[in-house]
């Protein structure tokens, strides 16, 4: 969101750390979840007329985008329900992120460092 939104603190950090893993050809993807996420923002601020640009911008650096499965729903509801408070999108993210092997996240939001085993990114 940082990349394709206006102005943000995390706005040049998500630039440098992006070109970064690009430059070192490190396999980027993401999930269905972070697609919705970017139509669900851009609809909220009455900013309908970006949503194609920047889904475009995010399908052109992502090598592939892991669907969402009942599956993962239903790990996401596990997580959630455990001691330690994730939101929603969180958990789903992690679900996803657990059935296909990912142990790392670009992410400014610090609760995933509590997930065990993630590594979370924020600058190159």
């Amino acid at each position: 969101m940082y990349l394709v939104g206006g102005a943000h603190p995390h706005k040049a950090d998500a630039q440098v750390t992006l070109e970064g893993l690009i430059a070192a050809r490190q396999r980027l993807v993401c999930d269905a979840e972070v697609l919705q996420e970017i139509l669900h923002r851009y609809t909220a601020i009455e900013r309908r007329e970006a949503i194609g640009a920047a889904l475009q911008a995010l399908l052109s650096v992502v090598d592939e985008v892991f669907p969402i499965e009942e599956r993962d729903v239903l790990r996401a509801s596990a997580i959630v329900a455990g001691g330690e408070r994730y939101s929603a999108r969180d958990a789903l993210h992690i679900a996803v992120m657990e059935r296909y092997g990912v142990e790392t996240i670009f992410s400014f939001d610090a609760d995933y460092d509590r997930w065990p085993g993630l590594e979370r990114i924020t600058k190159a």
